[in-house]
């Protein structure tokens, strides 16, 4: 029997893109053959064939599916699709939602349903993690998983003199860091994406422009429209996006990819005792995971850190559990594993997401951790930073 599990997510934010990878780390560790892709990246059509599939799905705004996701969902809409047209496979629906909204989890609900529609096995029912539980959606997703897994290895038994791999075995790093010589690369021009000083990155879902393929815009102003002692900080923001092609209505959404704070990059640099000057490539070491698309090729140490890690957003748990591989002070170690297990979530949630504390002061007071990890386990441990939302307040009839 071939013990192959496919882990499809949709995520707005980057949390079920985390926890689908978690599925992904806990599949291999049970010895299965396992692939993470995002929904819409992954060939539909070839989804008949599939017969173990966990689906990670978060819900956005008003019961809205995520970006990475529509092109996947309305696929499964068709109404031309025969009803056993999935009766070959077996699948889970995890479900990431908020319920201060009333579509709780609705996307999640729905593709469960759906799946069912088209003939697919449920092997457990559809999980709603919670992001207002006093501990996150972990409270949900923990036993959820525990559950699953039980369930899972019944009907597919690990191999034959092979054992479930100890989670105190470090996992491999995503990708390769390749460095190289600066003096030979700086006569090179460098391919990719490149910020000049000052710039804005500008996405329009309705252009040509994306994520994958961003446009840069020159910050004209950034100005506070409320007075001073609001307890609202509002503010109008212009951008200059001529030569763009760009259309755009009032009230659409403009994704905006920014920058961490220089003073925050220096902190980082120093603590961990990075070269800045630095050039790498990366090298992805799993075929089904690509090298990120924002970062230049060469790519300096410096850019990575000013550009790409989230250095000032909140660390996710699995930070913890792969931090702890490198503590060499088992005081810190310790620690570090208590943060990262099911027993240690409340002290997690004190210690960290209630007081927004960033991926930066979480090292810096860890110190004796920080200089120790690898540079190409930083990609692991750091996620990147996410384009945030804005609503565009000005016409193209005005301006």
């Amino acid at each position: 029997m071939e013990r192959r599990l496919l882990v499809l997510y949709g995520s707005q934010t980057g949390t079920a893109q985390d926890v689908a990878e978690r599925v992904g780390r806990e599949a291999q560790r049970r010895r299965f053959a396992c692939r993470v892709v995002a929904m819409d990246e992954y060939e539909i059509a070839t989804l008949i064939n599939e017969r173990l599939v966990v689906l990670v799905a978060a819900t956005t705004g008003q019961g809205d599916e995520p970006d990475n996701m529509k092109t996947f969902w309305r696929f499964l809409l068709r109404k031309n699709l025969p009803s056993d047209s999935l009766s070959q496979m077996s699948f889970a629906v995890l479900g990431l939602g908020d319920s201060s909204y009333q579509k709780f989890n609705f996307v999640a609900k729905r593709l469960h349903r759906r799946l069912l529609q088209l003939g697919a096995t449920a092997i457990q029912n559809v999980g709603l993690a919670d992001d207002q539980h006093d501990l996150g959606p972990d409270a949900v997703v923990d036993p959820w998983l525990s559950t699953l897994w039980e369930i899972v290895l019944q009907s597919y038994p690990l191999p034959p003199g092979l054992e479930i791999i100890s989670s105190d075995v470090l996992p491999p790093p995503r990708y390769k860091v390749i460095y190289v010589d600066s003096k030979m690369e700086s006569r090179r021009k460098p391919q990719g994406i490149q910020n000049g000083p000052g710039a804005a990155l500008c996405l329009s879902q309705d252009s040509s422009y994306s994520s994958e393929s961003p446009f840069f815009a020159r910050l004209l102003s950034n100005e506070r429209v409320t007075a001073t002692d609001h307890f609202q900080d509002v503010r109008l923001v212009k951008f200059d996006i001529s030569g763009s092609g760009i259309m755009y209505s009032p009230g659409d959404v403009l994704m905006v990819q920014p920058s961490n704070r220089f003073d925050l990059v220096d902190d980082f640099l120093s603590l961990l005792q990075l070269d800045p000057t630095k050039q790498f490539y990366l090298q992805s070491n799993d075929p089904d995971v690509t090298v990120p698309s924002l970062l230049p090729k060469p790519c300096t140490v410096r850019y990575a850190v000013e550009h790409y890690f989230d250095i000032a957003g909140m660390p996710r748990r699995y930070f913890f559990e792969l931090l702890a591989f490198f503590a060499s002070s088992e005081l810190e170690k310790e620690k570090l594993r208590e943060f990262a297990s099911t027993e240690g979530q409340e002290e997690l949630f004190s210690y960290c997401y209630r007081p927004r504390r960033m991926t930066l002061e979480v090292l810096q007071d860890f110190p004796g951790v920080g200089q120790l990890v690898p540079f190409e386990y930083l990609f692991d441990l750091i996620g990147p930073i996410q384009p945030r939302a804005f609503s565009i307040a000005s016409s193209l009839m005005v301006h």
